[in-house]
Parts: C-alpha cells; sequence; structure tokens
C-alpha cells in the first residue's frame, strides 16, 4: 500500500493500491482549512464512446470544509470551470496551480481550459455510516490477491453467525476473481473497503436483504466488450442497495435491475465508453430509489422499461433524486422502450426525477434525442411521471423533451399504447442547443394525453407553444405552459 489511510474526524483518503491505474495530467491534494495536506491519487478513468479518452479522478470522504489544491501538469491554466454550475463554486488559479473551496460532500467535474474531456472528477463522499466489522463469526476477510469464487460462497456458507448478515470484506489492494463476477448470496453484506479495486463484477439474482457498500471500485475497462459484464446485476431479487462504490468501464450497464423490488442505490459513480454501456437500467421493477448518484456514460444514464427478455411485470414507484447525469452518447433520461408486446404491454407509472443536474446530451441520431425522453413502444403505457428541479446545462447534440407514442423498428415488434399525465416543472437550460422539442402520438387510439409545462425556461426566457420550443404532432391532447408569473 502506498502508505496508511490518513483519517481524522471529518477527513478522510484512501490511499491507491500498488498497480492502480492512474492518470497524471493533475497532482491533488486536499486538507482541512489550515490543515496538513495529504496527496489524492489521480485514477485513470475513460469516457465518451465517440472517441476514447482519460479522463481523471479523485475521491474522499469528508464533512464540513476541505481545500483542494490542483496542479496541472501541461501548460498554465487560463481558465477553470466547476460543473455542476448549480454549486456556485468557483476556482482560483494561478500559473497552472488552482485552489478549490468545497463546503462538504460533492460530486464535480474541473475543467480546465474549456477541456470536458481531460477533466478531473472530484468525488467528495460523505463519511461512511455503519462500516462492517472486518473480523468475527460472519466476516469472510479477503486480502488483496487472486479468489477463488468457489471458495468465498464456501467459507460463508460455513460461517456459525445466525444473529447477523454474513459480511464478504475485500481489504484495500487489488482483487482478482477467478470467476469475474460473485454471485452474492441473500443476507449478506458485500463491504469493498476504500482503496480496494475489484476487477470485475457483483450478482444479486434470486437473493433478499444483500447490501454493497464502501469506498473501493469495481474496474472493468480490461474486460471485452463481448463479455457484456456489469457492474452490479440485481434480478428477482428484494431488498437490495448499493452504496458508495465508483465503477470503472463496464462493457454493459453499470447496474442492471430486472424483476426486482425494494432496491435502494446511493451515491454510486461511474464511467462508460462503449456501445450499450447505460447507467442503470429498470426493467419489471417497483419501488426504487436512486440518490446523489453521478453518472457519465455513453448510453442512457438512466433508463426505466418494462418487460424485457427473462423480466417480465410492470415498472411503477421509481425516485431518482439529487444527481448528476452525464451522457456522452444518448439520453440522460430515457422511458418506455420495452415491453410485453406478445401481450397487452406493461404499465410503467409513478416515476419522479427531482433535482437534477444533466451536463450532457450528445446524440447524433435524431431519433434518440432528448435529455428526458418518453418515447413509448411495445403496447407500454407510460402515466403520472414527474421532472421537476431538472438543470440542464449547455449540451453537444439533442433537444430537451421527446415524448412519442411510436414503433422503432429496431427495438419495437408493435407499437406503444399511450403516454399520460406528464408534468415538468422549474426546468432551467442555458446552452447553444436550441432544437425544437417534440410530442407526438402514434394514432388516434395510441396517443398523448396531459402534459404539463410549468415554469420552464429556456436561456431566461420562457418556454413557449411555438413551433420554436416545442413541435406538438398529430394525437397529442391537453397540453398546457404556465411561467412563475402565471
Amino acid at each position: 500500500m502506498k502508505g496508511m489511510e490518513a483519517e481524522y474526524d471529518d477527513l478522510i483518503v484512501h490511499p491507491a493500491p500498488i498497480g492502480a491505474v492512474g492518470n497524471q495530467d493533475f497532482s491533488v491534494r486536499v486538507r482541512r482549512p489550515q490543515g496538513e495536506w495529504q496527496p489524492l491519487f489521480c485514477y485513470n478513468v475513460k469516457v465518451d464512446m465517440h472517441e476514447v479518452r482519460n479522463a481523471s479522478m479523485v475521491s474522499f470522504d469528508c464533512a464540513g470544509v476541505v481545500e483542494l489544491e490542483v496542479i496541472k501538469h501541461k501548460g498554465n491554466v487560463r481558465e477553470a470551470t466547476v460543473r455542476p454550475l448549480s454549486t456556485g463554486l468557483n476556482c482560483t488559479y494561478i500559473g497552472n496551480r488552482m485552489l478549490l473551496i468545497l463546503d462538504g460532500p460533492r460530486q464535480l467535474s474541473l475543467e480546465v481550459n474549456g477541456d470536458r474531456f481531460h477533466n478531473l472528477h472530484i468525488f467528495a463522499n460523505p463519511l461512511e455510516q455503519d462500516i462492517p466489522h472486518s473480523s468475527g463469526p460472519e466476516v469472510v476477510l479477503l486480502k488483496a490477491g487472486s479468489h477463488a469464487t468457489g471458495e468465498i460462497l464456501e467459507e460463508l456458507d460455513n460461517l456459525q453467525s445466525a444473529e447477523y448478515s454474513k459480511i464478504i470484506y475485500f481489504e484495500p489492494g487489488i482483487h482478482y476473481l477467478d470467476t469475474s463476477r460473485l454471485n452474492v448470496p441473500a443476507n449478506t453484506v458485500v463491504y469493498v473497503a476504500g482503496g480496494a479495486v475489484i476487477y470485475g463484477g457483483l450478482i444479486c439474482n434470486h437473493v433478499h436483504d444483500v447490501k454493497i457498500c464502501g469506498r473501493g471500485m469495481l474496474y472493468l475497462s480490461d474486460f471485452e466488450k463481448a463479455t457484456y459484464y456489469r457492474g452490479v446485476e440485481i434480478s428477482h431479487s428484494q431488498t437490495i442497495s448499493v452504496e458508495g462504490i465508483t465503477m470503472i468501464d463496464p462493457p454493459h450497464y453499470t447496474i442492471l435491475i430486472g424483476q426486482s423490488e425494494d432496491i435502494h442505490i446511493q451515491n454510486i459513480k461511474t464511467f462508460s465508453t462503449r456501445g450499450w454501456s447505460d447507467g442503470i437500467d429498470m426493467m419489471s421493477c417497483s419501488n426504487v430509489s436512486i440518490d446523489h448518484v453521478f453518472l457519465r456514460t455513453s448510453d442512457d444514464c438512466i433508463a426505466i422499461y418494462g418487460s424485457r427478455g427473462e423480466f417480465h411485470g410492470d415498472s411503477r414507484n421509481i425516485y431518482v433524486s439529487n444527481s448528476i447525469l452525464w451522457a456522452d452518447v444518448a439520453h440522460p433520461m430515457n422511458i418506455g422502450t420495452h415491453g410485453d408486446y406478445a401481450a397487452d404491454g406493461d404499465m410503467i407509472e409513478n416515476i419522479t426525477f427531482s433535482n437534477i443536474d444533466i451536463l450532457e446530451h450528445h446524440e447524433p441520431q435524431p431519433d434518440y434525442w432528448g435529455c428526458m425522453a418518453i418515447n413509448v413502444g411495445d403496447k407500454n403505457t407510460v402515466r403520472n411521471v414527474t421532472y421537476e428541479g431538472i438543470r440542464i446545462e449547455s449540451f453537444e447534440l439533442g433537444e430537451l423533451f421527446n415524448l412519442r407514442v411510436l414503433q422503432n423498428p429496431k427495438y419495437n415488434p408493435a407499437p406503444g399504447n399511450r403516454i399520460e399525465n406528464i408534468r415538468f416543472k422549474d426546468i432551467s437550460f442555458s446552452g447553444s442547443c436550441e432544437n425544437p422539442s417534440h410530442l407526438e402520438g402514434y394514432d388516434e387510439t395510441r396517443t398523448i394525453d396531459g402534459v404539463k409545462f410549468e415554469n420552464v425556461v429556456i436561456n431566461g426566457r420562457n418556454l413557449e407553444l411555438t413551433s420554436n420550443d416545442l413541435i406538438i404532432g398529430s394525437h397529442v391532447h391537453h397540453v398546457s405552459v404556465c411561467s412563475q408569473r402565471d
């Protein structure tokens, strides 16, 4: 290890393991005000499928004010931008040195001289709560090295503890799994300690009461796209939580949630560069909460569907809040594409996106435009969806809203059924891409009905029912727009 973990009451730095993949664009240190500087390891993270590039990432835990010093290694700083812009944070700089003061936990992008692709991602996590014990009758402790997953599960099964959930504890260091993925049993905590890097993914299949947590990483960049490995798979399961970890370049989704319920995802961070490397995709799920996540993906950041493949049923009661979505490709938010086309379709309902910053939407194909997209196929009905407190920064290519009942020949054997009761409230966009948004039904029985735009502001002006802002096609009913002054 590169030194011992630096720990204070309100600042914890997790040193990287020997062999971790670093980036030399920046040097970064952190401290409490007027305290001792602690170096941070800059991990390398790949971004953007259009042209894969290497960016940087640092991570630490804190409470209260901390100071960051960032040194740029190639050239001087002409400008430095901290995003999301809604934080109101500024970076002072002189020469190649920058200083940033944080008021507490944040998920940020520091972009020097306008470069969004070789930027520094800063993850100031909240202090961990309820860290599991690394020893005891309920613990399988895994030191850095190679592990046979069968032996891990056998050791776990032989533990005598029945009073508590069993614990798989990954110590700091690099861990290799012989099967590249670990099937997690029910009633288990998987703890990935800060400074632990697992080469592989975790699977929760037909299990319940599983918690995956920590400040470590799942590193999947070395796996071929054809493996379609995901960071975490949750299928046919109940009461699962994923908290705190970071996932690097999965060949497929960061987190798949299929036909599962009571799922809680908090403070996960991800980067991806492969086709279909979505962030969090849900199929036939209910009672899902997603909070304080940072998703920089090369396909949809968040997608909510009905039936698909082995997963069958409706999707409902899904809440996404306090998060940052960065779609280098495709949609930040997408709802409705897949469903039970062989029967009567699915109901996708009761969905809320609240307090979200969108940092990018870049999609060359107009059929997949929409920072907020509801594209309903496969006989699905989507209803009761609220987008509230959404801040969209300047993006490369796409549009703000795209609501369509359609039949996409690539994905839908049948057209969708209906979109109804959709609310956009307190939405702001500041940027140069002003393509009009689209609302369109399919036919006289497959319609959009009831869309409200409340206090939607585009570059300082209120959205209007004109073709410059909204192109309203056929079979669309009851669209209303009101401003804060109305």
